[in-house]
């Protein structure tokens, strides 16, 4: 946490609100979130600058400078991008580890309690390297079923596994990999090349109608994500799978199982409707 549909939701409003607005100060107050560039280096860089878009790649947040730099945030567990005009409440505010100071006396702190998320400072050059390493976005009209096809023919992985390799597929993470397995009716222990071309549509069909499903919710909140305003998600409250084990199956009430057997994560499905 959070996965693609959380920062999907961050990045929007980051740029619905801050987009055009200038950054006139850096603060940083824990500089070990910081990755390939100090706190020095990232205040002379990014003070002056103004934000030009904000949007999302994979599980990342990526704020585009007037500079051509790039800030790079990746949340993580307990990360999150919070707009402040003044009414940040203290709580959040003790947690903050950078913050950039606005233009018309706003800012937006990254606030992470864990901080194990990170702030990255990158050219276009290296971005683009970084970025490219980085697997299919599963919303981009590119990801068609011929190419998810093409992924699970390539491993003899668990398709669970397969699912959360962001080298192959991006901004799916255990939630939702769940989900998504649920709904389209596949055991998640299950070989990934070893699915039928039905399957394979059944799966794809799902990646897209979950994800879009919790990005229209605002993502999932059970303890520590929040929107760019400090809000909860509200898609807890249609999961089927994560965080069910041991409930009755919506499809079919048989009681849902739950394993750490495949990757060492939580993994709940039926095991009567998962096959």
């Amino acid at each position: 946490m959070p996965e693609l549909p959380e920062t999907e939701t961050i990045a929007r409003d980051l740029d619905a609100a801050i987009a055009r607005s200038t950054i006139v100060e850096v603060r940083v107050t824990r500089s070990d979130v910081l990755r390939e560039v100090n706190a020095a280096d990232l205040r002379r860089r990014v003070r002056g600058t103004s934000i030009e878009r904000v949007w999302r790649r994979a599980k990342l947040v990526v704020i585009d400078l007037s500079s051509r730099d790039r800030i790079v945030v990746q949340p993580r567990f307990t990360g999150a991008m919070l707009i402040d005009g003044g009414g940040l409440p203290d709580a959040e505010r003790r947690y903050s580890t950078v913050e950039l100071v606005l233009n018309g006396g706003r800012s937006v702190h990254y606030r992470d309690i864990r901080r194990l998320g990170t702030v990255s400072l990158m050219d276009e050059t290296r971005f683009s390297r970084y970025a490219g390493a980085l697997g299919l976005e599963p919303l981009d009209d590119d990801f068609t079923l011929d190419r998810l096809s093409a992924i699970l023919g390539a491993s003899r992985q668990p398709l669970k596994r397969v699912l959360m390799d962001q080298r192959r597929l991006v901004g799916v993470g255990n939630i939702y990999a769940n989900e998504v397995l649920w709904h389209s009716c596949l055991d998640p222990s299950r070989p990934a090349a070893r699915l039928t071309a039905e399957e394979c549509a059944r799966l794809h069909t799902a990646i897209g109608g979950v994800l879009r499903a919790a990005v229209a919710a605002r993502g999932t909140s059970f303890r520590d994500y929040r929107d760019a305003s400090g809000e909860r998600g509200s898609f807890a409250a249609q999961l089927e799978a994560y965080g069910r084990e041991g409930q009755a199956c919506r499809r079919c009430g048989r009681a849902l199982v739950g394993t750490h057997a495949i990757d060492g994560r939580s993994t709940v499905f039926c095991y009567r409707c998962q096959r």
